[in-house]
């Protein structure tokens, strides 16, 4: 999918996941404020559905000014904040469940996916297939190994340079993921 570009005028994402944005941007939730503001997002609220391209065009102009760390941030802040299934007990039904909960709190026409697929007893590979940017999507992906990884491990998060990256024009990026 084309980064920063909703497939449709219809697609809308819901309050909770917009607001992961001031959560990710932490002391600096005033810029937040202001960048969302622009794109027509002031006085977000849970529970309300709002417009993909306006929240893409906010995650635009954070990546273009404040930078790929507070993308990830961002990521990070979104199981926290947005809507995920309640089932999940391990690190695998964690990465699986990305996709799952993406579909929850999004709507309105094709917003792409995250496949998951393991790839040894502590390893995955997740592939994002979306119009966000990389660094947001490795923040999901690494909040939520940590949330659900076995005790004593160390999860690892990493863009699999040999596959297309949306860092470079590709329409997807693949994330390597042990523990």
């Amino acid at each position: 999918m084309k980064l920063f570009s909703a497939t449709s005028p219809q697609v809308e994402v819901n309050g909770e996941t917009v607001l992961s944005i001031f959560a990710g941007m932490g002391t600096s939730s005033a810029r937040a404020a202001r960048i969302m503001a622009k794109h027509g997002l002031d006085d977000v609220k849970p529970g309300v559905w709002y417009n993909q391209q306006r929240w893409l065009d906010a995650f635009k102009e954070i990546a273009e000014t404040v930078g790929p760390n507070t993308l990830f941030q961002i990521g990070m802040q979104i199981p926290a904040n947005a809507k995920f299934p309640p089932q999940i007990t391990t690190i695998e039904h964690g990465l699986s469940a990305i996709d799952v909960a993406y579909k929850m709190n999004h709507r309105g026409g094709e917003i792409g996916s995250y496949a998951f697929q393991s790839t040894g007893p502590r390893s995955a590979r997740v592939v994002c297939n979306n119009p966000y940017p990389s660094d947001f999507d490795r923040g999901i992906i690494q909040s939520m190994a940590n949330r659900f990884k076995p005790e004593g491990s160390f999860v690892v998060v990493e863009l699999d340079k040999a596959q297309p990256t949306r860092k470079q024009g590709g329409e997807s990026c693949t994330y390597l993921v042990s523990w």
